[in-house]
């Protein structure tokens, strides 16, 4: 089978891309080729895998393509993150909805031409719910909570899960739309999200760097591990259309934690010479940000996929730790433990 995972180069799509090849198939199937589609070149060691193939550039210039290539199954993760959106409403639409439309459009024409409908996994967000005063957030978001995003970011990813059960309605494409908690920890340097900073608080005092957190140590929020939510969006691909039940979005697994008790498990796990390293500093944007965003989660059908959280924010840390371990920089990555 032929695989396409847009945002194939950022650290959730490649991530995935060598969990795919490692695993070498889905639902029985082998993986012959995966496309990887990116505005940024693909990590080396994935370019070079004779089964990859790189697409680089903007996901609209590639779209026209899949009306002749054969693809089985994608993965759609590329996006513009939260906190670029805000600053840059035309970026936001541009990269989040437009690309979207027509990618799907690329599909359904395929389906029209006579294809077999493309099942494709939707990366969504957390960021779909948020306080309305006609519809007060619940504390714990839930699959059925009505979502009423206050970012443009999580406005793109609500209008991005109707479209995708508007064509899966019309019979256009298999479509499954996976709500993703905040992945933590994620390697590397910050990028343009608001949440950069619950990585940024864990990862950088383990390389010995000191670290600002920019929202207070009672803000609570849902997080998932990387492993987790590559497990996760797996499964969403690997289920049945009856297991996956209706065509709306579903919440993937998160575990509820306040950045105390993230700076509590950074402690237990590494010391409290690297706890010291983080200091508090409140950011209005990024606290204004934040205060709009879910303080619970629950994922009753993502559960019913036999998906699960960790049980605690330790294990995330120490699985980030043991990602490190195994990688070529780990020296620099864990400096702050040494």
């Amino acid at each position: 089978m032929r695989l396409l995972i847009t945002g194939g180069a950022g650290f959730v799509g490649s991530r995935l891309a060598r969990t795919l090849l490692a695993k070498g198939e889905l639902n029985g199937q082998k993986i012959e080729r995966l496309i990887l589609a990116d505005q940024f070149p693909a990590p080396a060691d994935l370019a070079a895998d004779p089964r990859v193939s790189v697409k680089t550039g903007p996901l609209l210039t590639h779209c026209k393509d899949l009306e002749n290539e054969a693809v089985d199954g994608v993965f759609h993760l590329a996006s513009a993150v939260s906190g670029e959106c805000e600053d840059d409403f035309e970026l936001g639409l541009r990269s989040n909805l437009d690309s979207t439309r027509a990618l799907l459009d690329a599909l359904r024409k395929r389906t029209e031409g006579g294809a077999k409908p493309t099942r494709l996994v939707f990366s969504s967000s957390v960021a779909v719910f948020g306080p309305d005063d006609a519809y007060p957030m619940p504390a714990v978001i839930a699959d059925d909570t009505l979502p009423t995003p206050q970012t443009s970011y999580g406005i793109q990813k609500h209008i991005c899960e109707h479209l995708i059960a508007d064509y899966t309605r019309k019979g256009y494409i298999d479509g499954r739309s996976a709500r993703l908690m905040t992945v933590t920890v994620r390697p590397g340097k910050p990028n343009g999200a608001a949440s950069s900073f619950f990585s940024g608080i864990i990862r950088e005092p383990l390389a010995g760097i000191p670290s600002v957190c920019p929202v207070s140590p009672d803000v609570l929020h849902p997080m998932a591990s990387p492993r987790s939510t590559i497990d996760s969006l797996i499964k969403v691909y690997e289920c049945t259309r009856e297991a996956y039940g209706g065509r709306t979005a579903l919440n993937l697994p998160g575990l509820d934690v306040t950045v105390q008790e993230m700076l509590d498990a950074l402690e237990r796990v590494a010391g409290p010479k690297v706890r010291a390293l983080v200091t508090f500093q409140r950011d209005e944007r990024i606290a204004g940000i934040v205060s709009r965003w879910a303080k619970g989660s629950s994922s009753k059908r993502a559960n019913s996929l036999g998906l699960f959280p960790e049980k605690s924010f330790d294990d995330i840390i120490r699985q980030y730790i043991a990602d490190c371990e195994a990688g070529p920089n780990a020296a620099t990555a864990l400096k702050g433990m040494q």
